[in-house]
């Protein structure tokens, strides 16, 4: 298998199951003509995430990297009208993009966008009262997801799930003697989980547009020992 055909069973994918969509096609070209990587998740992807969170009856979501607003945008959606969804997003650049392409996709009343370093508006959120998430997407800078992830459960509540992509790196995961940090970071997280009681968890890889990586998915179970 290749990545032409990886990318042609993607298209064919979406093209049938996904369909066009202005907003989010005008989301992708917003950020692309802004400059920004093209990194946000595959359009059969950022279905899987609403399907998740609708099947899920999520009713609040935390989002950890919100980029230009394209997987905010399929989250938001999976929500009731009384909703809502916390997005943080460190490059100020970025939030402005996001805030445009969500406000364009009817959803500015349910989405707040937080700009600054997630490990220090993480914080803030507990501290306002936020939590828990019904739901958290974790799609962030690599090295910091245990990080990242410890602070998803801790505004958590048992039925919360639990999602962090990019976590197969290229199959790179699976290499114990990696000094990739990306690689380290994750590894360190699936640890994580591993060791943690309050969770049942797995990983799925996975080939597209986006070439050979994957998710994990982690289901709270149960609340904070006392």
């Amino acid at each position: 298998m290749t990545q032409d055909r990886w990318t042609a069973v993607d298209t064919y994918l979406t093209d049938t199951l996904v369909g066009p969509d202005q907003a989010l096609d005008n989301a992708l070209l917003t950020s692309e003509s802004a400059g920004l990587p093209a990194i946000n998740v595959a359009p059969n992807q950022g279905k899987l995430l609403h399907l998740l969170a609708l099947s899920h009856g999520a009713r609040s979501v935390l989002e950890i990297g919100t980029l230009g607003g394209y997987s905010t945008i399929w989250l938001a959606r999976a929500l009731p009208e009384d909703g809502s969804l916390v997005t943080l997003e460190v490059d100020p650049r970025h939030a402005e993009v996001a805030r445009g392409n969500i406000a364009q996709a009817g959803l500015a009343d349910r989405v707040e966008l937080i700009q600054g370093p997630a490990l220090e508006t993480l914080p803030r959120l507990a501290e306002r009262g936020h939590g828990p998430f019904d739901m958290v997407f974790v799609d962030a800078d690599k090295p910091s997801t245990p990080e990242y992830f410890r602070w998803a459960l801790r505004l958590s509540r048992p039925g919360t799930l639990i999602v962090v992509d990019n976590t197969v790196r290229g199959g790179a995961v699976a290499d114990a003697a990696s000094t990739d940090e990306a690689v380290r970071g994750v590894r360190r997280m699936h640890e994580l989980i591993a060791a943690e009681p309050r969770v049942t968890a797995t990983a799925v890889q996975t080939v597209g547009t986006k070439g050979h990586d994957g998710f994990t998915l982690a289901l709270v179970t149960a609340g904070p020992a006392e």
